[in-house]
Protein backbone atom coordinates (compact mmCIF):
# COMPACT_ATOMS: atom_id res chain seq x y z
CA UNK A 1 0.00 0.00 0.00
CA UNK A 2 1.26 3.55 -0.68
CA UNK A 3 2.47 5.36 2.41
CA UNK A 4 0.77 8.60 3.46
CA UNK A 5 3.53 11.17 3.28
CA UNK A 6 4.09 14.77 4.26
CA UNK A 7 2.87 17.33 1.73
CA UNK A 8 2.55 21.13 1.71
CA UNK A 9 4.37 21.21 5.08
CA UNK A 10 1.53 19.26 6.70
CA UNK A 11 2.21 16.03 8.62
CA UNK A 12 0.96 12.64 7.36
CA UNK A 13 -1.85 12.49 9.93
CA UNK A 14 -3.32 15.78 8.66
CA UNK A 15 -2.80 14.81 5.03
CA UNK A 16 -4.69 11.56 5.64
CA UNK A 17 -7.65 13.48 7.06
CA UNK A 18 -7.55 15.97 4.17
CA UNK A 19 -7.66 13.16 1.59
CA UNK A 20 -10.42 11.43 3.53
CA UNK A 21 -12.52 14.60 3.41
CA UNK A 22 -11.78 15.01 -0.29
CA UNK A 23 -13.15 11.51 -0.89
CA UNK A 24 -16.57 12.41 0.57
CA UNK A 25 -17.64 13.82 -2.79
CA UNK A 26 -20.53 12.73 -5.02
CA UNK A 27 -19.86 10.61 -8.10
CA UNK A 28 -21.99 8.80 -10.65
CA UNK A 29 -22.98 5.41 -9.15
CA UNK A 30 -20.49 6.18 -6.34
CA UNK A 31 -17.56 5.12 -8.52
CA UNK A 32 -15.19 7.51 -6.66
CA UNK A 33 -12.98 8.13 -9.72
CA UNK A 34 -10.32 10.27 -8.00
CA UNK A 35 -6.76 9.52 -6.92
CA UNK A 36 -4.05 11.70 -5.41
CA UNK A 37 -0.26 11.86 -5.66
CA UNK A 38 1.47 13.41 -2.64
CA UNK A 39 4.68 15.33 -3.29
CA UNK A 40 6.51 17.66 -0.88
CA UNK A 41 5.26 20.88 -2.52
CA UNK A 42 2.20 19.72 -4.47
CA UNK A 43 -0.82 17.44 -4.29
CA UNK A 44 -1.88 16.15 -7.69
CA UNK A 45 -5.50 15.26 -8.36
CA UNK A 46 -5.80 12.43 -10.92
CA UNK A 47 -8.78 10.74 -12.48
CA UNK A 48 -8.88 6.96 -12.58
CA UNK A 49 -9.58 5.76 -16.16
CA UNK A 50 -10.69 2.37 -14.84
CA UNK A 51 -13.70 4.08 -13.21
CA UNK A 52 -15.07 5.69 -16.35
CA UNK A 53 -18.62 4.49 -17.09
CA UNK A 54 -18.67 4.02 -20.89
CA UNK A 55 -22.44 3.58 -21.22
CA UNK A 56 -23.61 6.46 -19.00
CA UNK A 57 -20.61 8.77 -19.32
CA UNK A 58 -18.60 7.93 -22.46
CA UNK A 59 -16.92 11.35 -22.70
CA UNK A 60 -15.96 11.43 -19.01
CA UNK A 61 -17.91 14.62 -18.28
CA UNK A 62 -19.43 13.32 -15.05
CA UNK A 63 -16.10 11.78 -14.07
CA UNK A 64 -14.57 15.26 -14.24
CA UNK A 65 -17.51 16.75 -12.32
CA UNK A 66 -16.91 14.19 -9.56
CA UNK A 67 -13.21 14.99 -9.44
CA UNK A 68 -14.05 18.70 -9.31
CA UNK A 69 -16.30 18.03 -6.30
CA UNK A 70 -13.46 16.15 -4.59
CA UNK A 71 -11.18 19.11 -5.36
CA UNK A 72 -13.59 21.50 -3.64
CA UNK A 73 -13.57 19.27 -0.54
CA UNK A 74 -9.76 19.23 -0.67
CA UNK A 75 -9.68 23.02 -0.83
CA UNK A 76 -11.91 23.28 2.23
CA UNK A 77 -9.92 20.68 4.15
CA UNK A 78 -6.64 22.48 3.44
CA UNK A 79 -8.08 25.82 4.49
CA UNK A 80 -9.44 24.22 7.67
CA UNK A 81 -5.87 22.98 8.36
CA UNK A 82 -4.58 26.55 8.02
CA UNK A 83 -3.18 26.27 4.48
CA UNK A 84 -4.39 28.53 1.66
CA UNK A 85 -4.88 26.26 -1.40
CA UNK A 86 -3.42 27.49 -4.68
CA UNK A 87 -5.06 25.45 -7.45
CA UNK A 88 -4.04 25.01 -11.08
CA UNK A 89 -6.58 23.21 -13.25
CA UNK A 90 -5.38 21.08 -16.17
CA UNK A 91 -1.74 22.07 -15.67
CA UNK A 92 0.56 22.10 -18.71
CA UNK A 93 3.24 19.43 -18.93
CA UNK A 94 1.48 17.24 -16.33
CA UNK A 95 0.68 13.57 -16.80
CA UNK A 96 -2.34 12.48 -18.87
CA UNK A 97 -4.55 11.75 -15.86
CA UNK A 98 -3.73 14.92 -13.88
CA UNK A 99 -6.71 17.24 -13.52
CA UNK A 100 -5.34 19.67 -10.95
CA UNK A 101 -2.27 20.61 -8.96
CA UNK A 102 -2.71 22.05 -5.49
CA UNK A 103 0.10 24.01 -3.83
CA UNK A 104 0.34 26.00 -0.65
CA UNK A 105 -0.42 29.70 -0.92
CA UNK A 106 0.82 30.26 2.64
CA UNK A 107 -0.81 30.04 6.04
CA UNK A 108 -4.34 31.33 6.55
CA UNK A 109 -7.11 31.50 9.09
CA UNK A 110 -10.19 29.59 7.85
CA UNK A 111 -13.12 31.78 6.92
CA UNK A 112 -16.28 31.18 9.01
CA UNK A 113 -18.20 30.02 5.93
CA UNK A 114 -15.38 27.63 5.01
CA UNK A 115 -15.54 26.16 8.52
CA UNK A 116 -19.30 25.62 8.16
CA UNK A 117 -18.91 23.95 4.79
CA UNK A 118 -16.02 21.80 6.01
CA UNK A 119 -18.12 20.58 8.93
CA UNK A 120 -20.87 19.63 6.47
CA UNK A 121 -18.59 17.41 4.32
CA UNK A 122 -19.12 14.16 6.28
CA UNK A 123 -22.89 14.82 6.52
CA UNK A 124 -23.47 15.42 2.81
CA UNK A 125 -24.68 12.44 0.82
CA UNK A 126 -27.19 11.63 -1.90
CA UNK A 127 -30.68 11.58 -0.43
CA UNK A 128 -32.50 9.00 -2.57
CA UNK A 129 -35.60 8.90 -0.34
CA UNK A 130 -38.65 11.21 -0.58
CA UNK A 131 -38.48 14.75 0.78
CA UNK A 132 -40.89 16.21 3.32
CA UNK A 133 -43.63 18.48 2.01
CA UNK A 134 -41.84 21.65 3.15
CA UNK A 135 -40.81 24.35 0.65
CA UNK A 136 -37.23 25.61 0.53
CA UNK A 137 -37.23 29.23 1.72
CA UNK A 138 -36.07 32.05 -0.53
CA UNK A 139 -33.15 32.85 1.79
CA UNK A 140 -31.76 29.32 1.44
CA UNK A 141 -32.10 29.50 -2.34
CA UNK A 142 -30.11 32.75 -2.32
CA UNK A 143 -27.26 31.11 -0.40
CA UNK A 144 -27.09 28.32 -2.99
CA UNK A 145 -27.17 30.77 -5.89
CA UNK A 146 -24.25 32.65 -4.35
CA UNK A 147 -22.33 29.39 -3.83
CA UNK A 148 -22.51 28.62 -7.55
CA UNK A 149 -21.54 32.15 -8.53
CA UNK A 150 -18.46 32.01 -6.31
CA UNK A 151 -17.18 29.16 -8.54
CA UNK A 152 -17.86 31.10 -11.78
CA UNK A 153 -20.98 29.04 -12.49
CA UNK A 154 -24.70 29.72 -12.46
CA UNK A 155 -27.45 27.89 -10.61
CA UNK A 156 -30.78 28.14 -12.43
CA UNK A 157 -33.80 27.51 -10.19
CA UNK A 158 -36.38 25.75 -12.36
CA UNK A 159 -39.54 27.87 -12.63
CA UNK A 160 -43.11 26.51 -12.49
CA UNK A 161 -43.47 27.25 -16.20
CA UNK A 162 -40.47 25.05 -17.02
CA UNK A 163 -41.47 22.05 -14.90
CA UNK A 164 -43.72 20.33 -17.44
CA UNK A 165 -41.16 20.45 -20.24
CA UNK A 166 -38.35 19.36 -17.91
CA UNK A 167 -40.40 16.43 -16.60
CA UNK A 168 -40.96 15.25 -20.15
CA UNK A 169 -37.22 15.44 -20.85
CA UNK A 170 -36.37 13.46 -17.71
CA UNK A 171 -38.88 10.72 -18.58
CA UNK A 172 -37.61 10.50 -22.16
CA UNK A 173 -33.97 10.32 -21.08
CA UNK A 174 -34.82 7.55 -18.62
CA UNK A 175 -36.59 5.54 -21.32
CA UNK A 176 -33.66 5.94 -23.72
CA UNK A 177 -31.18 4.69 -21.14
CA UNK A 178 -33.36 1.82 -20.01
CA UNK A 179 -33.64 0.67 -23.62
CA UNK A 180 -29.84 0.33 -23.81
CA UNK A 181 -28.67 -3.10 -22.54
CA UNK A 182 -25.14 -1.73 -21.99
CA UNK A 183 -26.51 0.93 -19.66
CA UNK A 184 -28.64 -1.57 -17.73
CA UNK A 185 -25.68 -3.91 -17.28
CA UNK A 186 -23.45 -1.07 -16.13
CA UNK A 187 -26.01 0.25 -13.64
CA UNK A 188 -26.60 -3.24 -12.22
CA UNK A 189 -22.85 -3.72 -11.75
CA UNK A 190 -22.56 -0.65 -9.51
CA UNK A 191 -25.85 -0.77 -7.59
CA UNK A 192 -27.68 -3.12 -5.24
CA UNK A 193 -24.38 -4.05 -3.61
CA UNK A 194 -23.97 -5.70 -0.19
CA UNK A 195 -23.51 -3.61 2.94
CA UNK A 196 -19.78 -4.30 3.27
CA UNK A 197 -18.90 -2.79 -0.11
CA UNK A 198 -16.50 0.17 -0.31
CA UNK A 199 -17.78 1.54 -3.63
CA UNK A 200 -20.95 1.61 -5.68
CA UNK A 201 -24.39 1.93 -4.10
CA UNK A 202 -25.37 -0.69 -1.50
CA UNK A 203 -29.01 -1.54 -0.97
CA UNK A 204 -28.93 0.31 2.37
CA UNK A 205 -28.22 3.61 0.57
CA UNK A 206 -30.38 2.97 -2.50
CA UNK A 207 -33.60 4.56 -1.29
CA UNK A 208 -37.07 3.22 -2.10
CA UNK A 209 -37.53 1.54 -5.44
CA UNK A 210 -39.10 4.06 -7.84
CA UNK A 211 -42.44 3.38 -9.50
CA UNK A 212 -44.03 4.44 -12.79
CA UNK A 213 -46.09 7.10 -11.01
CA UNK A 214 -43.02 8.99 -9.77
CA UNK A 215 -42.40 12.26 -11.59
CA UNK A 216 -38.73 12.94 -10.85
CA UNK A 217 -37.05 9.86 -9.36
CA UNK A 218 -36.72 6.94 -11.81
CA UNK A 219 -33.32 5.30 -11.45
CA UNK A 220 -33.41 2.14 -9.31
CA UNK A 221 -30.20 2.05 -7.27
CA UNK A 222 -31.27 -1.17 -5.54
CA UNK A 223 -30.82 -3.09 -8.83
CA UNK A 224 -34.31 -4.49 -8.34
CA UNK A 225 -33.41 -6.02 -4.98
CA UNK A 226 -35.46 -3.84 -2.64
CA UNK A 227 -39.27 -3.71 -2.83
CA UNK A 228 -40.89 -0.33 -2.36
CA UNK A 229 -42.37 0.05 1.14
CA UNK A 230 -46.13 0.51 1.17
CA UNK A 231 -47.25 4.12 1.54
CA UNK A 232 -43.93 5.66 0.50
CA UNK A 233 -44.44 8.35 -2.15
CA UNK A 234 -41.96 10.71 -3.75
CA UNK A 235 -42.75 14.41 -3.73
CA UNK A 236 -44.30 15.92 -6.84
CA UNK A 237 -42.75 19.38 -6.47
CA UNK A 238 -39.17 19.34 -5.18
CA UNK A 239 -36.91 22.32 -5.64
CA UNK A 240 -35.05 21.65 -8.89
CA UNK A 241 -31.89 23.53 -9.82
CA UNK A 242 -29.66 23.26 -12.89
CA UNK A 243 -25.95 23.97 -12.42
CA UNK A 244 -24.67 25.60 -15.63
CA UNK A 245 -21.38 26.80 -17.06
CA UNK A 246 -20.81 29.51 -19.69
CA UNK A 247 -18.59 27.18 -21.74
CA UNK A 248 -18.38 23.49 -22.60
CA UNK A 249 -14.78 22.50 -21.90
CA UNK A 250 -12.91 20.16 -19.56
CA UNK A 251 -11.90 23.21 -17.56
CA UNK A 252 -15.54 24.27 -17.22
CA UNK A 253 -16.53 20.76 -16.13
CA UNK A 254 -13.99 20.88 -13.29
CA UNK A 255 -15.35 24.28 -12.29
CA UNK A 256 -18.87 22.84 -12.40
CA UNK A 257 -17.88 19.98 -10.10
CA UNK A 258 -16.53 22.44 -7.55
CA UNK A 259 -19.69 24.53 -7.87
CA UNK A 260 -21.98 21.51 -7.42
CA UNK A 261 -20.18 20.58 -4.22
CA UNK A 262 -20.23 24.16 -2.95
CA UNK A 263 -24.00 24.33 -3.56
CA UNK A 264 -24.58 20.88 -2.03
CA UNK A 265 -22.52 21.61 1.10
CA UNK A 266 -24.22 24.99 1.43
CA UNK A 267 -27.57 23.17 1.37
CA UNK A 268 -26.36 20.52 3.82
CA UNK A 269 -25.05 23.13 6.27
CA UNK A 270 -28.54 24.65 6.30
CA UNK A 271 -30.41 21.42 6.97
CA UNK A 272 -31.30 20.58 3.37
CA UNK A 273 -30.74 17.34 1.45
CA UNK A 274 -30.17 16.72 -2.26
CA UNK A 275 -29.70 14.16 -4.97
CA UNK A 276 -28.90 14.23 -8.68
CA UNK A 277 -31.26 13.64 -11.58
CA UNK A 278 -28.50 12.67 -13.98
CA UNK A 279 -30.20 11.03 -16.93
CA UNK A 280 -31.55 14.20 -18.55
CA UNK A 281 -27.98 15.53 -18.87
CA UNK A 282 -26.35 12.20 -19.74
CA UNK A 283 -28.48 11.74 -22.88
CA UNK A 284 -27.18 14.18 -25.54
CA UNK A 285 -30.55 14.97 -27.14
CA UNK A 286 -32.34 15.79 -23.89
CA UNK A 287 -29.33 17.75 -22.65
CA UNK A 288 -29.48 19.90 -25.79
CA UNK A 289 -33.20 20.46 -25.28
CA UNK A 290 -32.61 21.37 -21.64
CA UNK A 291 -30.06 23.94 -22.78
CA UNK A 292 -32.65 25.40 -25.15
CA UNK A 293 -35.21 25.47 -22.33
CA UNK A 294 -32.79 27.56 -20.25
CA UNK A 295 -32.26 30.09 -23.05
CA UNK A 296 -29.54 28.47 -25.14
CA UNK A 297 -26.56 30.43 -23.78
CA UNK A 298 -25.50 28.23 -20.83
CA UNK A 299 -24.41 24.59 -20.71
CA UNK A 300 -26.26 22.42 -18.16
CA UNK A 301 -23.89 20.24 -16.13
CA UNK A 302 -26.01 18.89 -13.27
CA UNK A 303 -29.66 18.80 -12.21
CA UNK A 304 -30.14 18.83 -8.45
CA UNK A 305 -33.26 17.80 -6.55
CA UNK A 306 -33.26 19.67 -3.22
CA UNK A 307 -35.52 19.55 -0.17
CA UNK A 308 -35.92 18.56 3.46
CA UNK A 309 -35.36 14.86 4.06
CA UNK A 310 -35.29 12.40 6.92
CA UNK A 311 -32.43 10.16 8.07
CA UNK A 312 -30.83 8.13 5.27
CA UNK A 313 -27.71 6.01 4.93
CA UNK A 314 -24.68 7.43 3.06
CA UNK A 315 -22.91 5.41 0.39
CA UNK A 316 -19.57 3.90 1.50
CA UNK A 317 -16.10 5.24 0.81
CA UNK A 318 -12.85 3.61 -0.24
CA UNK A 319 -9.93 3.54 2.18
CA UNK A 320 -7.55 6.48 1.91
CA UNK A 321 -4.64 4.16 1.08
CA UNK A 322 -6.51 3.05 -2.05
CA UNK A 323 -6.65 6.65 -3.27
CA UNK A 324 -2.94 7.42 -3.04
CA UNK A 325 -0.63 7.00 -6.02
CA UNK A 326 2.98 6.07 -5.40
CA UNK A 327 5.44 8.71 -6.55
CA UNK A 328 6.56 7.83 -10.06
CA UNK A 329 3.52 5.68 -10.92
CA UNK A 330 0.58 6.41 -13.18
CA UNK A 331 -3.07 5.41 -12.98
Amino acid sequence: MPRISTALDLPPTEIEQIIRHASFAPSLHNTQPWRFRLLPQVIELHYDPARLLPAADPAGRELRLACGAALFNLRLALENAGTRPNVTLLPHFAGPTVLAEIRSGGRTDPRPEARRLHAAIPRRHSHRAPFRDVPVPTAERSHMLHAAQSEQCRLHIVTPGELGTLEGLVHRAHRIQEADPRFRTELAAWTGRPADTSEGVPTSAAGPRPGPQDQWVHRDFSAGVSPRPEGVEYESYPLLAVLCTPQETRYAELQAGQAVQNVWLTATARGLAASMISEVIEVPDTRDELRDLLGGTLHPQALLRIGYGGPTVPAPRRAVDDLILDDGTTT
